[in-house]
């Protein structure tokens, strides 16, 4: 069985922190968001090869991240593309890769910039046990949230027997994350799909096609999950993986401080005689005598004697309230 990782985004909506970085390798505790999902991987026996299917403009990123890392299944499969708008949409870069790189097995695709809390096997049992196309589904409590996401209904066997993406007017609030597992015959398809008049963007589209011509089924989870494609999303992961606790390199140098929860620091970082909560401060940044609640502060960025809220402060960034 084969994996795709899906690393292509460019995150336009955690810039700056993202806008020179794959937010995928955004630090999640000691471990990156996308190293989560390369733990599973390489533990389940299953999985042959994994494809991390990323752009031109992160691939050096990418292979500088993979060259120093324990794990030997994943590989590169570079997208041509260098910005937001030259992407193919997520379909289309899915199906040039299954071409690309000649995939005839089944194969897992799972999003490297989500932080997934249940284990990736469980939904390879099911799939497994399904002989079908598979799709994981989380219920986000809230009609509102639901309509960013694919809406999933099912029948008493877990079966999909409607699926639409991103509808204005949910019924429900059970919805379809980025993970699937797809048989070998169904990578067929998404040349077919491709070739149609059919949306090449989200997955969620090519699902609602798909499961209007074969049965797709669901695993359904109550573990934790965080899409991350905000500074808000983000720092909810964080305070989850964290639970109240703080992360502190020790290389970082924190004085005089009153850190109270949920605050990473990270190497070479310096914080003195100030108030941290909930947030992240990159390598080599420096912050003296602040008050900083919920806030990402880039690597060499300086921030003296402020009180910050909710703040993302680029990189190399001088902040002075004297």
């Amino acid at each position: 069985m084969d994996a795709i990782v899906l690393a292509g985004g460019y995150a336009t909506r955690l810039w700056p922190i993202t806008k020179s970085r794959p937010k995928m390798l955004l630090p999640i505790g000691e471990q990156t968001v996308i190293g989560t999902v390369f733990e599973e991987l390489e533990a389940d026996d299953r999985i042959d090869d994994v494809y991390v299917s990323t752009n031109e403009k992160f691939a050096a990123e990418f292979e500088e991240y993979l060259a120093n890392s324990p794990y030997d299944k994943p590989q590169l499969s570079i997208e041509d593309t260098t910005a937001e708008a030259e992407k193919f949409g997520v379909v289309g870069a899915l199906g040039q890769l299954v071409d690309r790189e000649n995939l005839t097995d089944d194969t897992l695709v799972i999003a490297g910039d989500n932080l997934i809390c249940f284990d990736v096997s469980d939904f390879l049992d099911t799939f497994e046990a399904n002989a079908a196309p598979t799709i994981a589904a989380y219920d986000v409590g809230s009609y509102e949230r639901a309509t960013s996401y694919g809406l999933v209904d099912l029948n008493n066997d877990g079966v999909v027997t409607e699926f639409q993406e991103k509808p204005d007017d949910p019924n429900s609030t059970l919805v379809s994350i980025a993970c699937y597992a797809f048989t070998a015959d169904t990578l067929s398809l998404f040349e077919g799909y491709l070739a149609g008049d059919n949306n090449p963007d989200e997955p969620g589209w090519f699902i609602q096609w798909l499961q209007n011509r074969e049965q797709v089924h669901a695993f359904t989870f109550d573990e934790p999950w965080f899409d991350i494609g905000t500074p808000e999303s983000y720092l909810d992961a964080i305070a989850w993986y964290l639970d109240g606790e703080n992360a502190i390199h020790r290389e970082a140098t924190v004085e005089n401080c009153d850190l109270q929860e949920n605050v990473q620091v990270m190497a070479g970082a310096t914080v003195r005689e100030s108030t941290l909560s909930n947030t992240i401060v990159f390598p080599n940044a420096s912050i003296t005598d602040s008050e900083i609640r919920n806030s990402l502060i880039d690597e060499q960025t300086q921030v003296t004697s402020l009180d910050l809220s909710g703040a993302v402060i680029g990189a190399h960034t001088q902040l002075n309230g004297d």
